[in-house]
């Protein structure tokens, strides 16, 4: 029984859904009844079926186009098709009046459809959004919850092949991830104990654990939706031009209308009949039904594309916005490079044991909370050293650390501080060498000298590289603006692929550099993650923020990239531009019609109904030529 009634529930909002398509084909269908009674001399019957096909094909469209006009005050392309399907009726033309009913109806159903294709996208994110989740209280039983009740730090059971109900950190367990459903990657991620995982992500083999981090109004898959949601509603500035163009070519449509139901008859003695229906004609070819419709079906598709692309978009103003960037600057930690920093040299006096010493070093480090210290604690780990312990210490706060083991005394941290002399000489002077590749070097001394040294540094991202050659094919100089030294900027600019980059950037540094970008160059985009970062996205055309990044960072960027990954910033600029380049096509094409058909009319060259299918066909071409953004390619 509950299964039927959930079967009726789908198939009336099926119906729902698609009810402008059933009113118009209905209406086509009683057109066609109307059209046979009157060829068999049925006039009265075939009146009033071609009044109900005016009622069933028209309601919608009237009362939306009343409604909207009573609300804006302003008349609209609605208002213009009735005028006109009445004005056929009543010069007797009821056949061509219904048939520009029906096509209109078939049309605006199109268009709903258009728009309902844009919205199943949000409500298909929605649904993967679990409702319940299985809290876990000490050791009691698992109890189903709502996800709504669920606080941070309440710990939650996720079993193999159920979603993920909020976002939080693995506590125990180990298993893979489906990630898609938030960064668009195709490939599930093995994650662990400490490992961060979303609401909406699928756990595909094992139970998992899962610490709640943020309240289920907070989650990153909530913030997608949201987004979305508003990003389809914000109007880019092409559209809000034509809605506000669409009111006065409509009263001047009525005026030539009102001159061409006179003018013709006195000047080009045209009789009544030929002059009222070339004024209908008009009315109807005239109307800005194309025009209208060239900009936001394909706005809204674009917007939809990027979104199962891992690429939100705020609204369609920075859609267009990213098809005019001519330069991209980036900061350079966490969006260039991957944030941490990681050992990239481990070099041993020649009279030492190398996993002992390495050892030793990680027994010293990790009794400090310092970036390099943990990224030296991981290197240990990978190469499956044990630290050394009983090790006693002394921090000196901006240069290293002093260390007792086994009654011996040791120092650690930068060259001055070991000594600058015996560090530049140690292992053949491999300290300038390496400073010169951007790396930052630390030293071990010990009783008879420079024992070894470590050189770390935040490695550029793989796809990174990518990107900045992809963006460079595009036409788009690549700058990186750091608050790095010179030494390491240059060493990374030249490693990613940077064809310019500026230095020791201050977050006002990086403003006043993104104004004068946009002075030399026009439109600039800006890439940032972090909080120093937010002044130069709000500044810049398009601000985009690394999914990744600050809660700042994200709320004043325009577009997100919700894997990191820079690569998908030439994805949004393609996709921006083959935008761009269907809402010319369809502006270019929709104004042409209208045009020609103008033309024709005037010279008595075309028919209402002809007039019709033009007029309406064009508006059904320029949508489905919008609906082309929904396509894989881009």
């Amino acid at each position: 029984m509950i299964n039927s009634n959930r079967e009726n529930l789908s198939l009336n909002e099926k119906i729902l859904e698609h009810k402008e398509l059933i009113a118009a084909l209905v209406s086509g269908f009683i057109i066609l009844l109307a059209w046979r009674m009157e060829s068999t001399e049925q006039t009265t019957a075939a009146v009033i079926a071609y009044l109900t096909a005016f009622f069933i094909g028209g309601y919608a469209k009237a009362k939306e186009g009343i409604e909207d006009t009573i609300e804006s005050k302003s008349l609209n392309v609605e208002i213009l098709m009735i005028i006109a399907a009445i004005g056929s009726a009543i010069i007797g033309y009821w056949m061509e009046g219904a048939i520009l009913i029906f096509i209109f109806a078939l049309s605006g159903a199109l268009e709903t459809y258009a728009m309902n294709k844009n919205n199943r996208e949000i409500s298909s994110l929605m649904d993967l959004q679990p409702e319940e989740a299985w809290l876990v209280r000490g050791g009691f039983e698992p109890i189903k919850v709502s996800v709504k009740d669920l606080k941070v730090n309440d710990h939650i059971l996720v079993k193999p092949g159920e979603r993920i109900p909020a976002d939080g950190e693995i506590y125990k367990g180990i298993s893979t991830v489906d990630e898609a459903a938030i960064t668009g990657e195709s490939m599930p991620i093995t994650k662990k104990a400490g490992n961060e995982v979303f609401a909406g992500t699928v756990n595909l083999n094992s139970v998992l654990t899962i610490k709640v981090t943020k309240p289920s109004s907070e989650t990153l898959f909530q913030k997608i939706i949201t987004l979305v949601q508003s990003a389809q509603s914000e109007k880019s500035p092409s559209q809000q031009f034509i809605e506000r163009f669409e009111s006065v070519y409509v009263k001047a449509v009525l005026l030539a209308v009102a001159l061409m139901m006179f003018l013709p008859h006195y000047l080009l003695d045209w009789d009544w009949t030929t002059t009222l229906y070339r004024a209908m004609v008009l009315l109807v070819v005239a109307s800005p039904c194309a025009l209208v419709a060239s900009i936001m079906p394909a706005t809204l598709s674009a917007i939809s594309n990027g979104a199962r692309n891992g690429i939100l978009v705020k609204g369609g103003v920075h859609l267009e916005n990213l098809s005019s960037i001519r330069v991209l600057a980036v900061d350079k930690t966490g969006t260039l490079t991957q944030g941490t920093p990681v050992v990239t040299d481990f070099i041993v006096r020649d009279d030492l044991d190398k996993q002992q010493t390495l050892a030793l070093i990680a027994g010293i480090e990790g009794q400090s909370n310092h970036p390099l210290a943990q990224a030296i604690n991981a290197f240990a780990k990978e190469q499956g050293v044990i630290n050394e312990q009983n090790i006693t210490i002394e921090d000196i706060p901006g240069y290293g650390m002093k260390a007792q083991f086994n009654e011996q005394s040791y120092i650690i941290g930068k060259p001055d501080f070991v000594g600058a002399k015996l560090a530049k000489q140690f292992a053949d002077g491999a300290l300038e060498q390496l400073a010169n590749e951007g790396k930052t070097v630390v030293f071990l001394k010990d009783h008879q000298g420079i024992a070894a040294l470590i050189a770390l540094k935040d490695v550029v991202r793989e796809e990174a590289k990518k990107a900045v050659a992809a963006l460079q094919e595009l036409g788009i100089n690549v700058a990186m603006l750091t608050g790095d030294n010179e030494t390491t900027a240059k060493a990374i600019a030249k490693e990613a692929g940077v064809s310019t980059y500026v230095a020791e950037c201050l977050p006002e540094t990086k403003v006043e550099h993104i104004k004068q970008y946009e002075k030399t160059s026009g439109h600039v985009g800006m890439v940032g993650d972090g909080i120093n970062d937010a002044p130069a996205l709000a500044t810049a055309s398009v601000g985009i923020a690394m999914g990744g990044g600050t809660d700042v960072a994200l709320e004043t960027a325009d577009v997100i990239l919700m894997k990191n990954d820079l690569s998908k910033i030439a994805h949004a600029v393609k996709l921006s531009r083959k935008m761009q380049r269907i809402v010319k096509q369809n502006i270019i094409f929709s104004l042409t019609v209208i045009a020609l058909l103008i033309i024709s009319n005037f010279f008595q060259a075309i028919s209402l109904p002809l007039g019709v299918i033009g007029h309406e066909g064009s508006t059904i071409l320029v949508i489905l030529n919008g609906l082309r953004m929904l396509s894989k390619n881009v």
